[in-house]
């Protein structure tokens, strides 16, 4: 399995989103982008997380970034999710773990007591050229969305 570095390009992938899409990360060139990968759908975290990119939706507008979320949840989950929060960017379906085990956030978690595989709170910024240029893991909310664009500021003015 090919193993994704800040500074190397991301391979190209397709998944199907909500909205009845397929994404191709080829077809996002000449823009920045947000991937964040959570847990579950409907859950605190991750409805925090996913809200907190809606509320600064115009700010990364602005910065010619495109937001998507991922997680493993089927696109039901995901439709009914995106029209609940008002989630005004698409959400990726991976059931098969293809991306989460290409981005590497499938790890082992403690759930109860019980050991079971699940995703890693991940953000991965691909920048406009297709290379990851940042990557932030085992996320904690508070605070992440305002860092991610504070990250791309310093890209765009360098």
């Amino acid at each position: 399995m090919t193993t994704i570095s800040a500074g190397h390009p991301v391979p190209d992938f397709e998944a199907i989103s909500t909205g009845g899409k397929t994404v191709k990360l080829s077809d996002l060139r000449g823009k920045y982008l947000i991937l964040y990968f959570y847990p579950k759908d409907h859950t605190p975290g991750c409805t925090r997380e996913s809200c907190d990119f809606r509320d600064h939706r115009r700010e990364f507008e602005a910065l010619n970034t495109v937001i998507l979320g991922v997680s493993r949840d089927s696109l039901k989950s995901h439709e009914s999710f995106r029209e609940k929060q008002s989630l005004p960017f698409d959400l990726l379906a991976d059931p098969d773990e293809t991306l989460c085990r290409l981005f590497d956030v499938i790890k082992m978690k403690n759930m109860y007591g019980k050991q079971v595989l699940g995703i890693e709170r991940s953000t991965f910024l691909i920048d406009r050229d297709g290379k990851l240029a940042c990557e932030w893991r085992r996320v904690k909310v508070d605070e992440h969305v305002t860092e991610v664009l504070e990250k791309i500021r310093q890209l765009q003015a360098a």
